[in-house]
């Protein structure tokens, strides 16, 4: 029975024959150095068709082809023309390299196929002769390293502007300017507090917040400018009359030095650029809203965007965190501590990145464990739901966040806790009564195409009721008789 080798190339796709292929025997000595010998290894096999591709294009289809396990057109022409026709009484293997083209020859062409340990070492001659065997072809060694690279290439850039993951990477750098951001500010309002303190002491006591007292320096600048008549103003931009008046009050008895115009000018311009930043802070946060809820609608329904985008960011993205066991989630940012603990044989850590969770605050100090176990928990379900979930939604969440509140309860007062099967089935029995419930992607994309044509009807409609105004005739000019002389 003779063995054909399919090889794929970057080049194109190579049919090879070998008939003589001693399979007992395919790791002695003395059967690698003949398939290391080029001329010894092509009296066993010999190329019998090539057909390069015609485009980068197609070289890229196939190779994405191959790489999912699907069969394109130019395969199929290609073994159906070069093959001998199949039947009941064919005499012929086909072998490849791929696991998953296995299945699909076998539906297309109905051949079956062949993988074993001689076919692979095979395949290492081919791979390592290949380009000898198409010096007949007019192919140098050259032109298929180039075909390698650009092929390489092709797929790399295909893979990046098709990875599912790719909007996990804008949520991990958006997350990572706020923390450096606020780090900033911090530093920033700092400095800001200990220059103008010089001036107004007191100020820094009554107002904690650092926006806000950044917004009064750059407002009033000196503190003679603050008294009775700024009284209302002040109360607008703190939004505390009791709060006003005790700013008013306490720089009537500052104990501060007075400042030049030189340097209120100069700590006036770091106000600006302070506040700008806060500003910018606030856009990103808001963009970060937005996307967390658009990537991970159920984790950010239960433990808010920002504990949500650094457990996505600490874990490399969603299909990672998806992936992670509840104990895992439990412990993400403390691995330092968790490590040496393990050394000294410590305690455990109880939590990491889900501290800065509220469900952590609220609890008390005996019960932060178990609160931070099954806030771990939730988390596991809640990113696998948002990675799995064929058409997101944000009900699965809400109702994970209910579980949590019904579990602080628990632990202070006792009742009924529901169970995670309920939850779910309460949840899709709501999906499926607002037509949100798909079990298939091909579900979806029928809805879509369903609610376009109802979307055209109707402008068709709408088009047709108008009214379409005629134009009018204009009067028809009588002609003049011509009189007979």
């Amino acid at each position: 029975m003779s063995t054909f080798y399919l090889f794929e190339a970057a080049a194109g796709l190579a049919l090879f024959q070998c008939d003589s292929v001693d399979e007992t025997n395919v790791k002695s000595k003395q059967i690698q150095k003949q398939f290391s010998d080029f001329a010894q290894f092509a009296e066993i096999c010999h190329l019998k068709a090539f057909q390069p591709f015609i485009s980068a294009e197609i070289a890229l289809n196939n190779a994405l082809a191959i790489h999912t396990g699907s069969v394109t057109q130019e395969l199929v022409d290609f073994l159906s023309t070069n093959l001998p026709p199949v039947g009941k009484k064919s005499n012929f293997q086909i072998a490849i390299s791929d696991k998953s083209l296995a299945a699909g020859l076998q539906q297309y062409l109905n051949l079956k196929s062949k993988m074993n340990e001689a076919t692979a070492q095979v395949f290492r001659g081919i791979r390592t002769h290949f380009v000898d065997f198409l010096r007949n072809e007019d192919f140098k060694e050259r032109d298929y390293i180039q075909a390698q690279l650009g092929l390489a290439h092709q797929v790399s850039r295909n893979k990046v502007k098709l990875d599912i993951n790719r909007e996990d990477k804008h949520v991990t750098q958006a997350i990572s300017i706020i923390e450096q951001m606020d780090k900033d500010l911090n530093t920033l309002s700092m400095r800001i507090k200990e220059w103008y303190s010089w001036h107004f002491p007191e100020l820094a006591k009554i107002v904690t917040d650092n926006r806000l007292f950044t917004r009064i320096v750059d407002t009033y600048g000196d503190k003679k400018n603050i008294n009775d008549e700024a009284l209302e103003a002040i109360e607008e931009l703190t939004t505390d009359a009791e709060l006003a008046k005790q700013i008013v009050e306490a720089a009537k008895i500052s104990m501060g030095q007075d400042i030049s115009e030189l340097d209120l000018s100069t700590l006036k311009d770091l106000c600006i650029r302070v506040l700008n930043q806060f500003e910018f802070r606030d856009n990103i946060q808001e963009y970060l809203k937005n996307k967390m809820t658009t990537i991970a609608p159920n984790l950010t329904a239960l433990i808010g965007e920002n504990v949500a985008a650094k457990l996505i960011a600490h874990s490399g993205s969603l299909i990672n965190l998806a992936k992670y066991p509840a104990s895992t989630i439990q412990i993400l940012g403390a691995e330092k501590a968790l490590f040496r603990a393990l050394k000294t044989r410590g305690n455990t850590p109880k939590y990491g990145l889900l501290y800065h969770s509220t469900y952590i605050g609220r609890a008390n100090g005996t019960d932060k464990g178990k609160i931070s176990r099954n806030l771990a928990n939730k988390c596991a379900i809640a990113s696998r739901l948002d990675h799995f979930l064929i058409q997101p939604t944000e009900k699965f969440g809400i109702k994970l966040k209910d579980q949590m509140e019904q579990r602080l309860k628990f632990l202070t007062a006792g009742g009924e806790l529901n169970k995670n099967t309920d939850i779910m089935d309460e949840v899709l029995t709501e999906l499926k009564g607002e037509g949100l419930y798909f079990d298939s992607e091909k579900q979806l994309t029928k809805k879509d195409k369903k609610s376009k044509k109802a979307k055209s009807k109707k402008v068709v409609e709408e088009v047709q009721e108008e009214p379409v105004e005629q134009p009018q005739e204009a009067p028809k000019k009588k002609r003049k008789s011509s009189k007979q002389q």
